[in-house]
């Protein structure tokens, strides 16, 4: 049975090795190895905790939760950090199933209950951010009902510019 629920600082240890063997399972040969490898969930651990106690205002926090409480998943979402939108877009910063677990619905229950939340924050478009080359994730939010909105940008791993192409979707 999976329940999807907000998540607690003792989440965060679990959150961020879902979250760095996530990076590592779909991103490999897209990002630098380097910058995978040099990737730890203790680092990660600390970092996520850092942001988990500045931003609970302002950012909403879901965990999936499997077998015997088990954290399996984690969703983050808040208003659009971006220009140009007005103060009824939302952005789904990050979410990240176990990757054992992909393909087993997991991701489609967070991001029913990400919409959910949204809605409730009057949020009435969600944007999001995905690697170009992550064909998956893209296939996956293209079965979700985001559309590719034209707007893509770069980022920098170590030395390596990375491109990445926004979704949104109304609700």
């Amino acid at each position: 049975m999976l329940t999807v629920r907000a998540m607690t600082e003792a989440d965060v240890a679990a959150v961020s090795a879902i979250r760095v063997t996530g990076w590592k399972a779909a991103y490999a040969g897209i990002v630098p190895q380097s910058h995978l490898d040099g990737m730890t969930i203790e680092a990660d651990t600390w970092q996520r905790r850092q942001h988990f106690k500045r931003s609970k205002e302002r950012t909403t926090n879901l965990v999936a939760a499997g077998t015997l409480g088990r954290v399996v998943g984690w969703a983050c979402f808040g208003p659009f950090r971006g220009t140009g939108t007005g103060a009824t877009t939302g952005e789904l910063y990050a979410l990240y199933v176990q990757p054992s677990l992909i393909g087993s619905g997991i991701g489609r229950t967070l991001l029913e209950a990400v919409h959910a939340h949204a809605v409730t924050h009057s949020f009435d478009l969600v944007l999001l951010w995905v690697l170009n080359e992550n064909t998956t994730a893209r296939r996956f939010y293209e079965r979700a009902g985001y559309v590719a909105d034209g707007a893509v940008q770069a980022d920098d791993y170590d030395g390596v510019s990375v491109s990445a192409v926004r979704y949104q979707r109304s609700l």
